[in-house]
């Protein structure tokens, strides 16, 4: 059977070289000879690929040298609590800007340990929008402030980060790390599961800076203590040995392909090949406002419902799958993370033309 055209927001496709790769290390990986899935966690082997994996991290994203790289499980749903438990040292509190589901799942857990302060919020539009700040709302004693960088559900992202003074910067980059150059340095953390630009479900990436390991509360369980995982360099406990691998190959797929600044051209190139038939389209219609559109994750719909499905129905016979939208923006949701090559994009807009011009 052909390969389909992955739309998924997670997990997502895998960029076909690195699938190749590890199909031809799955019964011996090197000289080892054993799959990585049977591998020691404390064997060189796979203490070189791990080192190696946080190495590419480091050289793509320009980590400085005072920011820890951690390979830890739980995905972001673990890393919700794991902050404030981690990062609430002082005043035990924290602003938050609400941008769709996984802010508030964020803010539900931070609840739980201090006070949440929700600067702003776009919910009264079904979060199709990153709303404007004001910094006269924010907290100065405030032990940080907290957003999603990219919102996959509703499809924007920030394109102008909050200025936050002294206060640590902590963001959720789950659906857009790797999609486009970022400056670390103006983070305290963060962070991103894997299974969407990274590699497969199983393994979470935290970049945090230094100075904010080592405060955990002290009720905060030993696997969700920052410091507990830093010491021991991701191996205090057998790590997502697989993933890690898998993760190792996707960042030297990535290398190759020229880095990330070329990924974030190519990413930009797809995303305005589908926004431009959307604006365009008598009958497709964009859900986002166009400034704070997502390069990664773009919903679209349809004028009723019975066409929604009727699109979707027909995209999926034709080996275009997972473009259902979330229950909560309804329509289609077409998710192009770095492995959807251009010729998927250009293919998806040929269907959606040819659509519109037989239901007009």
């Amino acid at each position: 059977m052909d390969r389909v055209y992955n739309f998924s927001a997670g997990p997502s496709m895998l960029p076909v070289e690195v699938l190749e790769q590890a199909q031809k290390d799955m019964l011996c990986y090197g000289k080892s000879g054993m799959s990585v899935m049977e591998m020691s966690h404390r064997s060189k082997d796979f203490e070189e690929i791990i080192e190696t994996a946080e190495a590419d991290l480091r050289e793509l994203m320009n980590i400085p040298d005072n920011y820890k790289v951690l390979f830890l499980q739980g995905g972001g749903s673990t890393q919700f609590a794991m902050i404030p438990l981690n990062l609430f040292r002082n005043s035990k509190k924290c602003d938050l800007v609400n941008t769709g589901q996984w802010s508030k799942k964020a803010m539900s857990e931070a609840k739980r340990y201090g006070t949440v302060n929700v600067v702003a919020s776009s919910e009264d539009k079904t979060f199709t929008y990153i709303p404007k700040l004001d910094p006269k709302d924010f907290d100065p004693e405030a032990d940080y402030f907290y957003i999603t960088l990219n919102n996959t559900i509703y499809g924007t992202k920030w394109n102008k980060l909050p200025e936050t003074g002294n206060v640590p910067l902590v963001a959720d980059a789950s659906s857009n790390i790797l999609s486009e150059e970022i400056d670390v340095s103006k983070f305290g953390l963060i962070f991103a599961g894997a299974q969407k630009n990274i590699g497969p479900a199983g393994v979470t990436i935290v970049i945090i800076r230094e100075d904010l390991i080592g405060h955990a509360l002290d009720f905060t369980p030993t696997m969700l203590n920052y410091e507990t995982h830093s010491k021991e360099n991701s191996l205090y406990n057998t790590p997502p040995t697989y993933s890690i691998y898998v993760a190792g190959l996707t960042f030297k797929w990535l290398k190759a392909m020229g880095g990330v600044k070329a990924m974030e051209k190519i990413n930009r190139e797809k995303a305005k090949i589908l926004y431009d038939f959307l604006d365009n389209s008598k009958l497709f219609k964009g859900t986002v406002v166009p400034e704070d559109r997502s390069l990664m994750n773009v919903p679209f719909v349809l004028p009723s419902e019975e066409l929604n499905e009727k699109f979707i129905a027909l995209a999926k016979s034709k080996g275009f799958v997972n473009l259902k939208g979330h229950r909560t923006v309804g329509g289609m949701r077409a998710s192009i993370y770095n492995a959807m090559p251009v010729e998927g994009v250009k293919k998806l807009v040929e269907l959606m033309a040819q659509f519109e011009k037989d239901n007009l």
